[in-house]
């Protein structure tokens, strides 16, 4: 239906029409702005301007009626072609939702180093991640997942020095630990394989840099292991891993393509990267005095990997504490010879738990951080998914874990379930077959269920190109509440038009389905 709409103005007014939905149904189901965006261009009164559209839409039996409300133009549709349009969509589901896009994008998102389990900063942007992956996928869109994994760098030497400290202490030495270094169950269960596995001596002996930096390879891998392994219970499975240590053979070719550029200079036995030219507050250091690349110069070596791929666009998703780190990576983009405004970055804000009202402890497993695995264990992998995208990516969220396990209305997730379950009872009640005669139906809320039920394709496409993924849970919430609102208004086993009320029934479920599976959650047939 939306699309059948939406090709009909786009074709007859010659715009990208946007379709909004008017708060009053009897006003119609349906209404465009699109006068009040051609007012300064034709230099005319919206209102004037809409009643002249209309006459270019009177002819099409799409429509009951159109009509011009505040410079609005609003449409009521026709019973004939929700019924026409409901058989058909029954007939074949899969054409419900319509491939619009075609671009190719590579979507890199968690990223998180590999010195510690997921924790739930890195959940949200991993849930964010995964759900507009499927989200784009369903629209047509070629998305390709990546996960950068940076396994180079002081933090993997700290790494190893954590572990050999660790068993060193198993081993019953005395240790004296630095200020900073990985602590938590995890390290010590790292520690205990390491103390099998390599020779006793090596840990009794002092610290030989060689061994540090093959402990912390070790670590990578158990840790990596540890990381696949809560995506995969969080429903999140990536198509590429990237390391930073195998693409460092190309910091040679990297950094000359730079200077070819005129991109780099030498100050103060420093390599920098001119990137105040392009945007950024000031110039970077991409190579230290001791001859060591910086963080920035692995991400540069990274995205010159990326753009040679040839996508059609990027997007990132970081950590908000990233924000100042995008003109950077914008700028080395550019001074390699590529489009940065084909990257889009996308900021995770950190999320606060609570339980009971007060806030959730944390994990003796992770030291100073509430692990990812933590929640799922707590309220489940489904609650988690959908709470996680409720709000803007960008902005804080904090929700109490025992909300999400009650079996009540406030649960949005139950809700929408529940309502799901509830249609799946009625069907399995009813003998009768599905009818299509809407014109029998003598109540308009089962007629404006059935057009927000058929709407679930609007909002995958904005939620997909605004970004803003917490219009799905919003509409299916929405969409949930209607149908509990007609369930208890109307009479349906036996009913004059019980065919009817089955059919629109039949795609309200079709829409809570795939709704939900757009955001990796199985809809619940029976509760």
């Amino acid at each position: 239906m939306y699309y059948k709409i939406k090709d009909i103005l786009d074709s007859t007014l010659q715009k990208d029409v946007i379709l909004e939905i008017p708060k009053d149904s009897k006003i119609g189901h349906l209404a465009t702005p699109i006068a009040f965006i051609l007012a300064k261009e034709l230099k005319k009164n919206p209102s004037n301007i809409a009643k002249d559209l209309i006459k270019k839409l009177q002819h099409y039996n799409e429509f009951e009626n159109i009509r011009e409300v505040n410079g609005f133009i609003n449409f009521t549709l026709s019973k004939n072609f929700l019924a026409d349009i409901s058989s058909k969509l029954l007939e074949n589901p899969n054409s419900f939702i319509k491939e619009v896009g075609s671009k190719s994008i590579l979507l890199e998102f968690v990223s998180a180093n590999p010195t510690g389990p997921l924790h739930i900063g890195h959940a949200r942007g991993a849930i964010f991640g995964d759900t507009l992956a499927r989200i784009g996928r369903k629209l047509g869109y070629k998305i390709t997942t990546e996960y950068y994994i940076n396994d180079a760098g002081s933090q993997i030497d700290m790494l190893g020095l954590s572990i050999y400290l660790t068993t060193k202490e198993l081993l019953g030495q005395e240790v004296q630990y630095p200020e900073s270094y990985y602590r938590g169950e995890y390290i010590n269960n790292i520690a205990k394989k390491a103390k099998d596995i390599f020779d006793k001596n090596l840990f009794l002996n002092p610290l030989d840099s060689a061994f540090c930096k093959e402990l912390g390879a070790f670590g990578v891998n158990e840790i990596l292991f540890l990381i696949k392994e809560n995506l995969k219970n969080a429903n999140i499975e990536f198509d590429n891993f990237v390391s930073e240590k195998v693409l460092s053979k190309d910091m040679s070719s990297t950094l000359e393509k730079l200077e070819q550029n005129n991109a780099l200079y030498n100050e103060d036995s420093k390599v920098w990267l001119k990137s105040s030219l392009k945007g950024d507050e000031k110039d970077r250091v991409v190579i230290r005095e001791n001859g060591e690349p910086t963080y920035l110069a692995g991400d540069i070596i990274y995205h010159n990997d990326k753009f040679k791929r040839g996508f059609d666009s990027y997007i990132n998703i970081w950590g908000a504490d990233h924000h100042g780190y995008i003109a950077r990576i914008n700028a080395s983009i550019d001074f390699l010879g590529y489009d940065s405004s084909k990257l889009e970055v996308l900021l995770s804000q950190m999320v606060s738990l609570l339980k009971a009202g007060k806030p959730f402890k944390m994990s003796k497993r992770a030291g100073n951080f509430i692990l990812m695995q933590d929640v799922i264990d707590e309220i489940g992998i489904d609650a988690m998914r959908f709470i996680f995208i409720t709000k803007k990516a960008d902005t804080h969220l904090e929700f109490d874990l025992d909300f999400l396990k009650s079996e009540d209305s406030n649960n949005p997730l139950y809700y929408i379930n529940y309502a799901n379950a509830r249609i799946h009872t009625i069907l399995n009640k009813s003998s009768v077959k599905n009818g299509f005669e809407f014109e029998k139906i003598d109540s308009a809320i089962w007629i404006d269920l059935l057009i927000y039920a058929l709407l679930l394709p609007k909002f995958l496409e904005s939620s997909f190109s605004e970004k803003s993924l917490q219009k799905l849970p919003e509409y299916l919430k929405n969409l949930a509440s209607k149908l509990h609102f007609c369930y208890n208004s109307s009479k349906i086993i036996g009913n004059s038009f019980e065919g009817e009320i089955l059919s629109i029934l039949k795609i309200v479920s079709l829409s809570i389905t795939t709704g939900l599976s757009c955001m990796g959650i199985v809809a619940k047939i029976k509760m």
